[in-house]
This record gives C-alpha cells, structure tokens and sequence, in this order.
C-alpha cells in the first residue's frame, strides 16, 4: 500500500505547468485611519465577486509548487470622512467605487492523498493595486500598497489534466509603513503616518488545468 501511495504521489507531483482559475465571494471588511486631527476616515469596502487566473510550475518530484496569480474586485466603499475645505472641517458620507488589483506570487505546498484528491496549503507576496472614484466630486486616484495572503484547500482531479479548485482565503493588504490608502475629497492617496490594514477573507473555486512536461 505505501508502496502504491508514493508512486501514486511520484506520478501526481512530477514536473509540470498548472493554469488556475478562480471565481468567488470575498466578505466585508472595516477600514479606518485617524492620523492627524483634521485628516480621518472610517468605513467598510464591502463584499462582492472576485476572479482571476494563474500559472503554476509545479517543481520537479517534489510536492511544492510557484504560482504567479492575477485577482480583480470591484465594490464599494461607504466612508464616512473628514474633509477640509480650506476653511474648516466637514464631515462627509460618501459610497465610493472601488477596484483592487492583487499581483502575488504564491508559494503552494501539496498533501498528496489519492489521485483525485489533494489538498493544499499556501503563502503569498505581493500587492494590491486601487482604484478609487468619488462620486460626490468625480475624482479619482489610486494607490499601490503591499500585500500578502494565506490559503488553503484542495483540487479534485476529475481526469489527468482537470480538476476543481475549492479553497479559502485570507489576502490583506498593508496600508503603513509609509503612509496609507485614506477615502477623502480627491478620492484616494498617500496619508501622514498612519497603519490602516484591510483584511479580505474569502471562498474561491475554478477549473485546473495541468500540464505535464
């Protein structure tokens, strides 16, 4: 039996490159920043659809794998905010049009256990590009900030060369170090020492698609 298991896991986890689609439902999340007297905002960028796709190279007879993985959201953001206009300060509630870019690259470690199913853990850099538009004033702007992610899962192969992706995830994007993405008169941009992280916990699931080499 052992014997059968690891030729089994020998075959599965050969040299090979894998395409990866995702699609699925990311949940809502808090986001805030008071980091000066005249200068805050406090809301959530709620929940919505997320998809994407990428490329794996799965390492030679080994059980871990590279991913280079492309995600695309897009939501909306009801802040409420301070704004100063020049003569003072106005508080301000806003919905805001907001689309985020994750480029990461994954590092994925396989638990082999028969030839259809097998489970997965993994860590991701990276960043997540925004897009931010405000409707009150038509002003847009963008930031880039940098990421990370954890995940879990499995692929369930229905032949040799595709399979179902389900898995959950946790991707946050670090808004310190620097300054922070803020929800303000001009849409988007760089505050003044600030830490405001966005923690994005969600459920994916996509067609596999591997190619052995």
């Amino acid at each position: 039996m052992l014997f059968v298991l690891a030729l089994a896991a020998g075959t599965a986890f050969s040299q090979e490159l894998r395409v990866n689609t995702y699609a699925g439902y990311v949940f809502d999340d808090k986001v805030e920043s008071y980091y000066s007297a005249t200068s805050y905002y406090d809301g959530k960028i709620l929940g919505g659809f997320r998809w994407g796709a990428g490329i794996e190279y799965q390492l030679p007879n080994t059980t871990k794998a590279f991913e280079l993985q492309y995600l695309r959201q897009d939501t909306t953001a009801p802040v409420t905010y301070l704004d100063y206009d020049g003569f003072g300060n106005d508080v301000k509630n806003t919905t805001f049009d907001l689309s985020t870019n994750w480029i990461m690259l994954n590092g994925t470690n396989y638990f082999p256990v028969s030839e259809v199913a097998e489970p997965y853990f993994g860590f991701g850099i990276g960043m997540a590009i925004f897009d931010t538009y405000n409707p009150d004033n038509k002003n847009e702007n963008g930031a880039t900030k940098f990421a990370w992610a954890l995940r879990g899962g499995s692929n369930f192969w229905f032949s040799e060369k595709v399979g179902l992706k389900v898995q959950a995830s946790l991707m946050s994007a670090v808004q310190g170090a620097g300054g922070g993405l803020y929800f303000g008169t001009g849409g988007a941009g760089a505050g003044v020492s600030t830490y405001s992280t966005m923690y994005q916990f969600g459920f994916d699931g996509g067609l596999v698609f591997r190619f052995p080499q």
